[in-house]
């Protein structure tokens, strides 16, 4: 049985300790370089689910989703160069080597445990101060311009044209995850690496976004191109959708796969949240 929904309050962030009681933040106008493009996959909403659809009716055959919950770093935006250039600056200036093969096994790790591997390989410093150097350095590069990943703007936008909840749920920190957040304008919650007790794999980030959100996450599709993303949100009990994009996954029997967004349309998703289990990739 589907949980109440109760209103959405755009900008609501987790906290640890207090996810009862999320506190608000002001949420920004949508960036302006969003404007324009808007979503030709909205162009869909209307077949798919009829004028009196209701968002959050994923158990009726047709209906769109309770809501959808986004990973950040490889899903959304391609960050994944950024990470690897910082990791590998700041192993080598501690005079260790780290290769591209450890970068990608870093994949959708938390900060703590980047962290460790990062000291096993000579980087002398804490994990805070590990954390605030990639932090730094993933964060100039990404104010530079957001790196979208193919249809991942248009996907995001469709689904706010068609009146579904959305949530951001990254293993980064929020001290990234904000301005992104704020810059795009379109998530309803924001659940960040360092504002949960148990950080992906755990399916704590998850169950929190769809906490937060007032939906039952069984009613929820979530986007996941990463192991440890794609255990948390497949512990959590949602539809999950794994996207083939810096890593191959092997998703369990039941995960959509995807090797682009740009594949991914309401009428996909609308198929996922009733139970299908699809395979979008362009294989070779």
């Amino acid at each position: 049985m589907r949980a109440r929904r109760r209103p959405v309050t755009p900008g609501v962030w987790a906290r640890p300790g207090t996810l009862d009681e999320p506190s608000a933040r002001p949420s920004p106008a949508p960036h302006h370089h969003l404007e324009p493009a808007l979503s030709t996959l909205a162009d869909h909403a209307a077949t798919v689910t009829g004028p009196a659809a209701e968002p959050g009716s994923a158990g009726r055959r047709g209906a769109l989703p309770a809501a959808v919950l986004w990973d950040m770093d490889g899903t959304l935006i391609d960050t994944e160069p950024y990470w690897m250039a910082a990791e590998t600056e700041l192993v080598e200036a501690h005079g260790g080597v780290w290769t591209r093969e450890d970068a990608i096994a870093m994949i959708g790790s938390s900060m703590a445990v980047s962290a460790g591997h990062l000291q096993a390989r000579g980087v002398a410093l804490s994990v805070a101060q590990i954390a605030d150097a990639l932090n730094s350095s993933v964060g100039a590069a990404v104010a530079a311009g957001i790196p979208w990943q193919p249809g991942a703007r248009e996907a995001v936008r469709a689904l706010r044209d068609a009146g579904v909840p959305q949530a951001l749920v990254t293993s980064s920190f929020e001290v990234l995850a904000a301005p992104f957040a704020h810059a795009v304008g379109l998530f309803d919650v924001v659940v960040a690496g360092d504002t949960v007790a148990r950080p992906k794999p755990d399916p704590e980030p998850y169950l929190t976004a769809a906490r937060l959100l007032g939906v039952d996450v069984t009613s929820c599709v979530a986007f996941e191109d990463s192991r440890s993303g794609l255990a948390s949100a497949v512990a959590s009990g949602a539809r999950v959708v794994a996207v083939d994009s810096h890593v191959a996954l092997d998703p369990p029997a039941g995960v959509s796969r995807t090797s682009s967004l740009d594949r991914i349309d309401l009428r996909a998703i609308t198929r996922i949240a009733a139970g299908e289990t699809l395979d979008l990739r362009v294989l070779p």
